[in-house]
């Protein structure tokens, strides 16, 4: 599972790239400091796209919030990644969909199945015992991408009003496959829109990636 990924955009180009898509983008809660960060974990807060509250399939609009990754699940552990198979998410009041703008992410593998890898280790380092591999996964031709997520009101999460998001994840595609057996759902840019809107089924964009639209490479490089 997801639990580690990377933002370095500019809330510049964030906002020139989503301009293209001719729907409004709002900021509610004010421009946010959109510091580059080269690894954001569970329970950080980073940005999200929402559909924007009292917007209509007339007039859709978008809003960009800073959010907390995760809310605690039944168990108490952080609800980080959630199975997007086969259901159906809605936008709500107190919960939707959304989007969590990032340039990359990261999976990590045991040391031990790096000649089952798919890539070249020759020349990796040893690691101590109990330390894994950490490979750094792009969107191929893109500079940044929105992961599907679903935000929502809990309790128990301190911030924002209580607000927090979780990524969602659907079956690997060939390029994560040898290093996962899940993958963040990535939503392809001209689909951004449906998604946030809600006008496009789930298991429409929730599906895997085909081969050869993610680049990896060692992070440890």
């Amino acid at each position: 599972m997801c639990n580690e990924a990377a933002r370095r955009i500019s809330l510049g180009q964030l906002r020139e790239d989503w301009s293209q898509l001719k729907i409004p983008l709002l900021f509610p809660e004010g421009l946010p400091n959109l510091e580059p960060v080269a690894s954001f974990r569970i329970t950080d807060t980073t940005l999200i796209l929402r559909a924007a509250r009292d917007t209509t399939p007339d007039t859709p609009a978008a809003e960009a919030v800073m959010r907390r990754w995760s809310w605690p699940a039944p168990g108490g552990k952080p609800m980080y990644n959630y199975r997007a198979d086969d259901r159906e998410f809605r936008n709500g009041v107190a919960q939707g969909r959304c989007l969590i703008a990032a340039d990359a992410f990261y999976e990590f593998t045991d040391p031990a199945r790096r000649g089952a890898l798919p890539v070249d280790t020759a020349d990796l380092p040893p690691l101590p015992k109990g330390r894994k591999d950490k490979w750094t996964f792009t969107l191929a031709g893109a500079e940044w991408f929105g992961i599907a997520g679903l935000w929502r009101t809990h309790p128990q999460v301190p911030t924002h009003g209580g607000e927090a998001f979780t990524m969602l994840t659907c079956p690997p595609g060939p390029d994560i496959a040898p290093f996962h057996s899940r993958q963040i759902v990535i939503v392809p840019r001209a689909e951004w829109g449906c998604w946030l809107d809600g006008s496009a089924p789930a298991a429409d964009i929730c599906k895997p990636l085909t081969a050869g639209s993610l680049t990896v490479a060692s992070a440890a490089r």
